[in-house]
């Protein structure tokens, strides 16, 4: 019976070569973006999943003061306070949370390290990769020890022990204590895990907020517990001693200043679900985009859910041509379950090789994808083969049980007599299915169009700074303390080059915010300002621009020691109708007391991170000012002519004269911020390829409709054709039905497109309007399409050969 089925299969498959073609092929585009969302799914929710201890591990970050900003970062006393006082904390460990690319030096040797970390304390009761070689505890005990990656030791040591070996990192020596297993995927996979990351200085500082914290805790320990305990050293330590200095009791400091919240963000779900924080990455191998996944998740279900009805549509706009076989084996005894196992059996073969289609697409389109993404994603793994049979299971189930009911429950005698009418429950099922697939189709029309419009006002909106020809050049110092000589003397020299027009530095850079924060209280209004400390002429350079006082300039000595500059988000928050010779009390201190400055001048808000920030109070100071600093890059601005000769100027002296060992590197500022929101140009691609996948899966079931309601009007339209109607009454009676179906579909579409997109929006602190220029858009493109296919397959029809359909049978 099973071979006498698939033979029948094989003998429609010839004969509706076109109809079985789009069957499989709608399936399959369905079935491949489910693929495509699977693994990014799997891969997402992999990371850290090796830790046997992610359960146990948290991340700490803190709520700072009135402002809210979340910062991904503790101070080391309060993080020694806790593991020394609450007892559920079994360990803590401090590392930075982004990578260095340093000169790692071994003998006569030496290699361009890469994902290095600098941590202390127990790091690797955090993050316990597999120990292959040396100490397994109090591995960075001693500042100058060091663990590397099992495949880091291959390539520097060869075959030679590398424990106890001394390399060089930063004119330090560092011995290697042991070799570890990198586990991945990990919100961490460093090369070197160098110690001594602590600074002494910031040792009894509880408001330097300079590191990542994790802690590891007692298993079974209540997390609502733990944070109040680590909540309360916050109290105790720092609110309380800072009201008592102020002669204020706590309840009056809180009011006026805000205070620190503890956040705790379990490893396992940090990377993905964890807390978003407002001022850096949380981990080196960066956040999860949580909302991509859920935009690629849903749109794929769509995808596979409008190929599904697609292919029911197409499936029972076919059967009209198998009624009589249908009714011919009733009549020589099939059972109408017999007929429904057939066509499920059926059902079953086109999936498979929709599937097999589908794994031929994800794996053509496997690098593109990866590229997309910046993953490196492949089909393999027990998981994803289960997946894929669900898949199989779901689609058959899906596909095929409407069809098969639907073709066994023809009646014998009427389809053996050539009737073929339907229950209007029928037909109605059918067009609901229709007006579903224009709502997708209409969803995705609008989706694409505001995102692309969001895309562009982003691309095209006045940054309130020019970076046209401005270049950003990492600059490597040997001595920290002398990089501020180091950088004039740069200066200096780098001016003398042709089409080099002028040279300057921030601490900072376009699209990655500030290297540092300081909050203080003016007027009962407490700030977390981004700091900025800069050489003369860099906002003249960049052309921000000065609304009120003038700019920080070398002619005025006092600019060096107590004036600063604040922005007009500062002044706002602050109150300040007219701030010029406001003198403030700053975050900063000495023996003496917080440092004052007075405000000169009142810079132009501009964007240093991304849209989906609001601009940031910000103060601007001279790189002179204060005893430490933290710029890390040199900005050039380059002439346009020439400028090839200019960029390879400027990497001869600099391989020359800076630093041999670094190759030179550079990055246009414009190009820099345009990162901030490459995300979103991600989801503008994304949209425009499912927009047309979605289309072409929205012809086919049209074209499917179409034909199927068209076919079984045949007789009517040839007895119309007799009684002398014309071809255009024809065409309008054939296709105003899907004229209303196309609208009431678009409605439906339009109120989740209108929902979801205003939620997407929210994202952004800087954002479109939705006008009703893209619901207009989509109507008009949609109307568009169904008159084009129900009008071109209407005229097909009203060519018909009368005779044929009228004679008697």
């Amino acid at each position: 019976m099973i071979f006498n089925w698939f033979k029948i299969f094989i003998y429609h498959l010839k004969q509706n070569k076109l109809f079985s073609f789009l069957n499989v092929l709608g399936l399959s585009i369905g079935i491949a973006g489910v693929i495509f969302a699977i693994l990014y799914w799997n891969n997402e929710n992999t990371y850290d999943q090796w830790n046997p201890e992610k359960e146990n591990v948290y991340q700490v970050l803190n709520k700072i003061g009135a402002t809210g900003d979340i910062w991904p970062s503790s101070t080391i006393p309060f993080g020694v306070t806790c593991k020394a006082t609450i007892p559920e904390i079994e360990s803590i460990c401090f590392f930075d949370s982004w990578y260095y690319e340093e000169i790692i030096k071994y003998q006569n040797q030496k290699w361009m390290g890469k994902k290095i970390i600098v941590a202390d304390y127990d790091f690797f009761d955090a993050f316990p990769f597999p120990i292959v070689k040396g100490a397994k505890k109090d591995i960075l005990k001693e500042k100058n020890s060091v663990a590397i990656s099992e495949d880091e030791a291959k390539k520097i040591f060869k075959n030679e022990d590398p424990i106890g070996k001394i390399v060089i990192n930063d004119n330090k020596s560092y011995v290697i204590k042991s070799v570890y297993k990198v586990m991945s995927p990990s919100s961490i996979e460093p090369n070197y895990v160098f110690g001594g990351l602590l600074e002494d200085g910031d040792a009894n500082n509880w408001g330097n907020f300079n590191y990542t914290l994790m802690i590891k805790v007692r298993k079974g320990t209540s997390e609502e517990s733990l944070l109040k305990k680590m909540q309360n050293v916050n109290f105790v330590n720092r609110t309380m001693k800072d009201a008592k200095a102020n002669g204020q009791t706590p309840e009056e400091y809180v009011k006026e200043n805000g205070e620190v919240k503890v956040i705790l963000d379990p490893l396992d779900k940090a990377r993905l679900y964890g807390t978003k924080s407002t001022a850096g990455v949380n981990f080196p191998e960066g956040k999860g985009n949580l909302q991509l996944l859920y935009i690629m998740v849903g749109l794929s279900i769509l995808i596979l859910i409008l190929s599904l009805v697609n292919y029911i549509n197409l499936a029972t706009a076919s059967a009209v041509k198998r009624a009589k076989e249908v009714g011919v084996r009733k009549i020589v005894g099939a059972s109408k379950t017999q007929i429904i196992a057939q066509f499920i059996f059926e059902t079953a073969i086109i999936v498979v090789l929709a599937i097999l289609f589908a794994l031929a697409i994800v794996e053509l389109s496997l690098p593109y994808y990866n590229n997309f993404l910046r993953k490196s994603l492949t089909m393999n793994g027990s998981e994803f083969y289960l997946q894929l049979i669900f898949i199989f299971g779901l689609v058959i189930v899906l596909a095929g049980i409407f069809p098969a009911v639907y073709i066994s429950n023809f009646e014998t005698l009427k389809v053996l007599k050539g009737n073929f009418s339907r229950s209007k429950s029928g037909i109605w099922i059918r067009n609901s299915m229709l007006i579903f697939q224009f709502g997708i189709a209409a969803f995705f029309i609008i989706g694409a169009l505001i995102v692309n419009s969001q895309v562009n006002y982003m691309m095209n909106k006045d940054l309130g700074f020019t970076g046209d020809q401005v270049i950003k050049i990492p600059l490597k110092s040997p001595d920290r303390n002398k990089k501020i000589q180091q950088y004039l003397t740069i200066k200096q020299e780098l001016l003398k080059l042709s089409g080099v027009q002028d040279v300057s530095t921030f601490a900072g850079s376009f699209g990655n915010s500030t290297n540092s924060s300081s909050g203080f209280t003016y007027n009962g209004v407490f700030v977390q300002p981004r700091n900025v400390d800069m050489d003369f002429g860099f906002l003249d350079m960049m052309k921000i621009k000065i609304v009120k006082g003038r700019d920080l300039s070398p002619k005025y000595a006092s600019d060096t020691i107590s004036n600063w500059l604040i922005n007009e988000t500062l002044a706002k928050t602050l109150g300040l109708k007219n701030p010029i010779n406001t003198i403030i009390s700053s975050g900063w201190g000495n023996e003496k007391g917080n440092l004052k400055f007075k405000i000169v001048g009142v810079v132009k808000d501009f964007h240093i991170t991304g849209f989906q920030n609001k601009v940031p109070p910000m103060v601007f100071i001279s790189i002179k000012t204060l005893k430490w600093n933290n710029f890390d890059n040199i900005y050039v601005k380059v002439s346009p002519n020439n400028l090839t000769g200019t960029l390879d100027k400027l990497k001869t002296y600099w391989e020359k004269n800076i630093n041999q060992d670094y190759p030179f590197q550079y990055e246009f500022v414009n190009k820099g911020f345009a990162k901030t929101y490459q995300e979103q140009v991600k989801q503008k691609d994304l949209f425009f390829i499912l927009n047309l996948v979605v289309i072409i899966i929205a012809i086919f079931g049209l074209f499917a409709l179409a034909s199927f309601s068209m076919e079984r009007r045949l007789k009517e339209i040839a007895i119309r054709k007799t009684l002398g109607a014309e071809t255009d009454a024809l065409l309008k009676d054939l296709s105003k039905q899907y004229v209303v179906f196309c609208l009431i579909g678009f409605v439906i579409g339009i109120i989740p497109a209108y929902i979801l997109l205003q939620k997407w929006l929210e994202d952004f602190a800087f954002r479109i309007n939705v006008s009703v220029i893209p619901f207009s858009i989509a109507l008009i493109s949609l109307l568009a399409l169904t008159l084009i296919i129900v009008l071109t397959k209407a005229y097909q029809v009203t060519k018909i050969d009368i005779l044929k359909y009228l004679k008697y049978e």
